[in-house]
């Protein structure tokens, strides 16, 4: 088991400078978006060639994915995973829209490139309307920032942006794409990682979410079983539902070697009205998670998530990751003595 550096959308010298400084040995990306100029700028600081401009990237390239090895791997660091695809180009795939099989495509060929690159791991997730959250403020520790979901207001809101999906829908379009991308992960050697809804409410906006549960966890790894289809074991997430609930899973997982990585955070309350909280605090014991993972002889990845935003911190939220990292850190080194 090891410590990563997580969430970053766009790479600087300093991000991972700070990654190494606070003692990870790797970092993910989530979405890293290659064409802004925040990455154009990185390379050119990272490479003596400048690079160019770039069309907009529906699928990445093994050229673009070995760049981005090579700068992480010139600050000491380990590519551990790609979290999401381009602009999470997904959603006609989730829902069964016009255009699913071009995604379906671009996901294989975005597969086939990590491969080629050596990037070990993809996270993806089956929530085509994203994470909700109905609140964010300083009702933290402290004052510190946090954000919050309350199912009543939730269950109100009616976007109109998507079409309504029922459950049998979201698994039938599921198993279409699973059927369609583990066999060229497989032959690519990338493991694919499941990440839960959240929040794990049965329905959102009109639309199904299914992988909000123990069972349908099982569910999915028993129709996609291979080595090469796994659990991106979110604790917070399945806390929401409730912390017992959430450690009798990982339990299940870990001893079956499906969890790939773990995101490790904590939350106050559950469903239906839960809060962020720090990694100290909350219905996540951190201790117990980790000793769960140990005794079955996890050997992959763990980051920090959604931390509270602390004063000062900046958007991605330094001072917060610097103490949640610091802290599990502290926790490993004294369950391994």
């Amino acid at each position: 088991m090891r410590l990563a550096a997580g969430q970053f959308r766009e790479l600087t010298q300093e991000d991972l400078a700070f990654a190494r400084q606070i003692g990870c040995s790797g970092v993910t990306v989530n979405k890293p978006d290659l064409d802004s100029p925040a990455w154009v700028a990185f390379l050119n600081r990272q490479f003596t060639a400048k690079a160019g401009p770039r069309a907009p990237t529906r699928r990445w390239s093994a050229l673009d994915l070995i760049q981005l090895r090579s700068a992480v791997e010139a600050h000491g660091l380990v590519l551990d995973c790609i979290e999401g695809v381009p602009a999470n180009r997904l959603d006609k795939a989730m829902l069964g829209l016009p255009g699913a099989e071009e995604q379906i495509a671009d996901f294989q060929a975005t597969l086939r490139a990590m491969g080629q690159a050596g990037i070990p791991v993809l996270g993806y997730n089956w929530i085509p309307d994203g994470v909700w959250r109905t609140a964010k403020a300083a009702h933290g520790r402290g004052g510190a920032l946090v954000t919050a979901y309350d199912d009543a207001i939730g269950q109100r809101v009616a976007t109109g942006t998507l079409p309504p999906r029922s459950e049998a829908e979201m698994w039938a379009n599921w198993e279409r794409f699973i059927a369609a991308v583990l066999p060229v992960a497989e032959e690519a050697g990338v493991r694919l990682s499941l990440h839960p809804d959240d929040p794990p409410v049965p329905v959102l906006d009109g639309v199904a979410r299914i992988f909000r549960s123990e069972e349908s966890f099982a569910r999915a790894m028993a129709h996609a079983d291979s080595p090469m289809h796994g659990i991106a074991f979110c604790t917070g997430t399945f806390a929401e539902s409730g912390a017992d609930s959430m450690m009798r899973a990982l339990r299940r997982f870990a001893r079956a070697g499906r969890i790939h990585y773990v995101h490790l955070r904590s939350v106050a309350g559950e469903l239906p009205r839960f809060a962020e909280a720090f990694v100290d605090e909350g219905t996540v014991d951190p201790v117990a998670v980790l000793r769960v993972l140990l005794d079955a002889g996890f050997d992959g990845f763990v980051i920090d998530d959604h931390v509270p935003h602390l004063v000062d911190d900046t958007v991605w939220g330094h001072r917060g990751r610097a103490h949640a990292t610091g802290y599990i850190a502290g926790i490993l080194r004294a369950l391994r003595a």
